[in-house]
């Protein structure tokens, strides 16, 4: 390949811009995981957060994992997301307990 095809493909890659994101298709089964300090209620909080978004949301399927100093905790659970409001509106209710540190 000459040098100037491959200075045409460094340019073409780099003016291409980013990816799009991956569309998700509503209603949908949407696992999530909820990262906090660890404490005997911290998934009964999770839980009653998540029913508030999701009347349907089986609590059932949940899994709880400890961090390896026991510090926090991971909960992982899969809720029916009706839409992008609806998921926004639990991430920040989530995150305004202020017990958790991430929501992935």
């Amino acid at each position: 390949m000459s040098h100037d095809k491959l200075r045409d493909l460094r340019r073409a890659t780099a003016t291409s811009g980013p990816a799009s994101a991956p569309t998700i298709s509503f209603p949908c089964d949407y696992p999530i995981k909820v990262v906090g300090d660890a404490a005997e209620d911290f998934t009964a909080m999770v839980c009653q957060v998540v029913l508030r978004h999701d009347a349907s949301f089986d609590a059932s399927s949940i899994q709880v994992v400890e961090s390896r100093n026991a510090r926090f905790q991971s909960v992982r659970l899969t809720l029916r997301a009706t839409g992008e409001v609806q998921l926004k509106a639990l991430f920040e209710e989530l995150k305004a307990t202020g017990r958790v540190h991430m929501v992935v």
